[in-house]
């Protein structure tokens, strides 16, 4: 791996950055496959609770990296290389929060969306800038924007390719906080940190039941829950949390 993603772990959280400044973390094919091998390292590092994913410099990132140019089938790489990236963030039993530092637009605006959780500096900026191309909105944005938004306002913020202020992310959906941007980093780890401290089963569990009702009918669900439900109760954790409350204590889980 190269130093244009940079991993980092403070306690059960990972820090992965995306680290291209110069080219405001635009995309090429370099930072896709190091962005993918870094989810999955988190993602199966036991020691790694929480991630939390941001960018170097100015902004989150800007998206695809134009100046770079597409030599490829467009359809393959956003099926082999950036689908990799969005699957490995749903997929892992683990919360991911996004830190956006400046703006974050494009693909990496799906990306940022695609996180379990988002967190803006005061003075960050949301922007689908996609029909300024002649393109439309991928990375699955559409699905991601229809589903927080209601396609009204969906439609309006991608072909008008409106820049949505941290506050009005907030007030929108789209994200969960907006702090002062010196604090942006200390504040997504602290947030990563209290996180890390709650029963991992219990986290991943909930994060795949809502990510799988965000596409399915109420029964279905509603079984999905009973099902992880019964693999819940009873675990240690779940033993440790009962008796941690019944001693008025923080409980400490292991994750089992």
């Amino acid at each position: 791996m190269s130093d244009i993603v940079k991993y980092e772990q403070q306690d059960a959280v990972a820090v992965i950055t995306l680290n291209r400044p110069d080219r405001m973390n635009s995309f090429n094919t370099d930072l896709r496959a190091e962005l993918a091998d870094a989810l999955a390292r988190a993602g199966t590092d036991g020691t790694v609770r929480v991630v939390v994913l941001t960018g170097e410099g100015r902004c989150f990132s800007a998206g695809a990296d134009l100046k770079a140019g597409i030599d490829r089938d467009v359809r393959e790489i956003l099926q082999t290389e950036y689908r990799p990236v969005f699957e490995a963030i749903a997929d892992m039993p683990k919360p991911v929060i996004a830190a956006i530092p400046g703006s974050a637009a494009g693909i990496g605006l799906s990306i940022a969306l695609q996180c379990d959780l988002l967190i803006m500096a005061d003075n960050a900026f949301m922007l689908s800038p996609f029909t300024t191309i002649s393109l439309l909105p991928d990375g699955g944005m559409n699905w991601l924007l229809v589903r927080q938004l209601g396609y009204r306002r969906a439609f309006q913020l991608s072909v008008e390719s409106e820049r949505i202020p941290a506050d009005r992310c907030v007030e929108l959906g789209l994200a969960n906080r907006a702090v002062p941007a010196e604090d942006l980093r200390s504040a997504a780890i602290e947030w990563a940190g209290t996180l890390s401290q709650r029963a991992p089963l219990s986290l991943a569990a909930t994060k795949k039941v809502m990510r799988f009702a965000a596409n399915n009918d109420w029964g279905s669900s509603y079984d999905l829950e009973a099902q992880l439900q019964g693999q819940l109760l009873g675990s240690a954790d779940n033993q440790e949390g009962i008796q941690a409350f019944f001693e008025k204590r923080a409980p400490k889980f292991k994750g089992k």
